[in-house]
């Protein structure tokens, strides 16, 4: 699909863990601290940051090997959230040259939002707590929605929260169901390689429009004239 021209662009959205921020910080220290309740020692810093976004459900099975047949899952992943509850908003921060990013769109009217698929009970509080300027227009959770990405269905609410059509809409993300989600929904994507991606997953069959190796290199992308 071809990038709206920055005359014509009225929102950039994001995801939210591995694209506007980076949070697998706080991800490492809970899982740690989930396998030492079972005795088991410390995992590789990088195999953990490589699966935040798989959620919560992944985060359990990579900590304990535990799968969700189990019957300890579900109390094992509640206890992965009170964990994660305990530190949230500690470390976690804004990619380098997010800032910038959402600075230079106020100045050009252009709004922004956040499709994400952590529940609204953690991503809410996170952005209060990182205070983003200027504030967000549309913050979209899978609570708010029938269908999570890589439905397309959350992005669509992102358009309408901020008053613009499909087209006129970026979306950037560092997983291929939020590429497959911005490319149903009919807008131009963006692959954040830079974020929290497998060994084994390949971003170049995402199929996205773009990408970018580093966040500091949004700026340019999005903005840059055609």
């Amino acid at each position: 699909m071809k990038r709206p021209d920055p005359a014509a662009l009225r929102a950039v959205i994001f995801d939210l863990d591995g694209t506007l921020v980076d949070t697998a910080s706080e991800f490492v220290v809970v899982v740690q601290a989930l396998r030492a309740e079972y005795d088991l020692p410390p995992l590789e810093p990088e195999r953990i940051r490589a699966s935040v976004s798989n959620g919560a459900r992944a985060l359990v099975t990579l900590a304990l090997g535990s799968v969700e047949t189990d019957p300890a899952f579900e109390s094992q992943r509640l206890r992965l959230l009170d964990l994660y509850s305990e530190v949230l908003g500690s470390s976690a921060r804004p990619y380098p040259g997010i800032e910038g990013l959402l600075a230079e769109l106020a100045q050009r009217g252009i709004g922004w939002g956040v499709s994400t698929n952590k529940p609204r009970a953690y991503a809410a509080p996170l952005m209060a707590h990182l205070a983003l300027q200027p504030p967000l227009g549309s913050l979209v959770c899978p609570d708010d929605v029938v269908e999570r990405k890589p439905h397309p269905e959350s992005l669509l609410r992102n358009c309408l929260e901020l008053g613009c059509q499909p087209q006129q809409a970026i979306y950037v993300g560092d997983h291929m169901r939020d590429i497959e989600a911005g490319l149903r929904a009919g807008m131009f994507t963006i692959a954040a390689l830079y974020g929290y991606i497998e060994a084994d997953d390949n971003p170049a069959l995402w199929g996205a429009d773009a990408s970018v190796d580093c966040s500091t290199q949004l700026q340019d992308l999005i903005l840059a004239p055609h």
